[in-house]
């Protein structure tokens, strides 16, 4: 569980970037945590992570105040997954690459082997183990990342616009371990991005940010759906919301979307 008490944050200019946070991130839950570039999401992350400390309020990793804490001791609580896969990428193979955390944290070599192939499985990378990971394509790249952190066994993973960057097929695939992750493994799922599609369809809880203050907690069906003024938060609705708003039926996706309205108009 990841919860954020009272939350106020700036940097040396002493410009709020975090403005009177209070969110709460239960075990097991699939959130996106949107906004517009510069609203917040990644400092508060950061936060969650103790890369950042908090100038007021309490950071909280399963009940625990992290404040004296260092990004070393939550590992195995939390996963990050950065934005750019090339800032990750350390060793001469995948499996060496996902071996690094393990091995930091001194586990046995029965250990990290048994951690590694079940991360390298779960994200299919198990044929490409001995390959040189900078020579993977770009959507192999960010699985790594994923697998590099799966390897520590977190309970949540945060992962930073994880999508960008990758065709229809890749984000298509991607989501779909994510989604496998959560909903058969239990992994806490905490998603930055700007793809509303994605949030639409795989989310089911949304925070929202705006110059530093949070300005929705509720499911995506309702932030897009409703009356909610996204467009001012530097959100988009999504084509299915759009389209669905339009006929009058409620849809996830554009394929819902096609099946609903096809079985309506029989």
């Amino acid at each position: 569980m990841l919860e954020a008490k009272n939350i106020n944050f700036s940097y040396r200019r002493g410009i709020p970037v975090l403005q009177d946070i209070n969110c709460k991130i239960n075990d097991g839950e699939f959130v996106a945590l949107l906004g517009h570039n510069g609203s917040g999401k990644t400092t508060l992350t950061r936060l969650f992570m103790a890369l950042d400390h908090p100038r007021s309020g309490q950071i909280l990793v399963d009940g625990n105040d992290i404040v004296k804490m260092e990004p070393a001791d939550l590992a195995d609580k939390i996963g990050y997954v950065f934005q750019n896969p090339d800032l990750q990428i350390l060793a001469d193979t995948v499996f060496e690459e996902v071996a690094y955390g393990p091995r930091v944290k001194k586990l046995t070599e029965d250990s990290v082997k048994k951690q590694v192939d079940d991360a390298l499985e779960a994200m299919e990378l198990t044929d490409l183990a001995q390959s040189y990971p900078r020579l993977l394509s770009f959507g192999q790249k960010r699985r790594l990342g994923v697998a590099s952190a799966l390897a520590l066994g977190p309970k949540t993973l945060i992962l930073d616009e994880i999508t960008n960057g990758q065709d229809q097929a890749e984000k298509a695939k991607m989501m779909e371990y994510l989604q496998a992750l959560n909903e058969k493994h239990g992994v806490t799922i905490v998603l930055i991005t700007h793809d509303m599609d994605v949030v639409r369809r795989y989310a089911r809880r949304a925070l929202v940010l705006t110059d530093g203050k949070q300005v929705f907690d509720g499911t995506p069906k309702d932030l897009f759906e409703g009356s909610y003024p996204v467009e001012n938060w530097g959100l988009r609705r999504p084509l299915a919301s759009v389209l669905a708003a339009a006929f009058q039926v409620s849809a996830s996706n554009c394929h819902e979307f096609c099946a609903t309205v096809a079985k309506e108009a029989k």
